[in-house]
């Protein structure tokens, strides 16, 4: 079980792995690179995979997030989650809803929950939702069909709801830095990490502007 006062620190760069970029790499390779380069989160997100094929996938990723003391959640599939022995889970609006999710996994798990209105946010909270994911900030091939969220409605939902809230979607090093000043407790980043040359090396700079960009 990972600590529930430690899930808003684990919101600074939280990290969401993508198959397409690996480029002959292997996803554990990729996903050490990135808790090496700073990484604070991590979620396994293979939206063409199995229950079965996720489960393994989720296997072979928690030892190293373990090891850096980083927590580890499942893309919308709470019975790929229950089964890993994963940390938790992330679900959106049209996937397991919060209160199904946590039905499955008991009151010791992760429940992230994709959010982009203050309604959403205030619902997932009373739903029991840990944190929240809220966007698309700006738009991303990783999910063409998100409507993007203004930072208004960032900086509203921040103040609307106690649980931690990480921005999504289009975060890079030139977008990070546009976060300040809207509560938002993290940046939660795909290609930036995984679709970097040298992974490690790419977090450790995210790290340092999300670092300055949220304090």
């Amino acid at each position: 079980m990972y600590p529930r006062e430690k899930i808003r620190e684990g919101m600074r760069l939280y990290a969401v792995t993508d198959n397409a970029w690996l480029a002959g790499r292997t996803l554990a390779t990729c996903v050490q690179e990135a808790l090496a380069g700073g990484a604070t989160f991590v979620q396994l997100r293979d939206k063409r995979a199995t229950t079965d094929e996720l489960v393994v996938q989720a296997r072979a990723l928690m030892p190293l997030c373990a090891k850096a003391g980083v927590p580890f959640v499942v893309n919308d599939d709470v019975e790929a989650a229950r089964a890993s022995g994963a940390c938790g889970v992330h679900v959106g609006q049209d996937d397991t809803a919060c209160a199904s999710a946590r039905a499955v996994l008991g009151p010791d798990k992760i429940v992230g929950v994709s959010v982009q209105t203050r309604e959403e946010a205030l619902a997932a909270e009373a739903a029991g939702a840990d944190y929240l994911g809220v966007g698309a900030m700006f738009g991303t091939p990783t999910k063409p069909e998100a409507v993007d969220v203004s930072f208004a409605e960032l900086a509203s939902i921040c103040a609307a709801v106690s649980i931690p809230v990480v921005a999504i979607g289009g975060l890079n090093e030139r977008t990070i830095p546009q976060l300040a000043q809207t509560g938002v407790d993290g940046a939660a980043v795909v290609s930036a990490i995984f679709a970097a040359a040298d992974i490690e090396t790419a977090t450790q700079r995210l790290r340092l502007l999300v670092d300055e960009a949220i304090r």
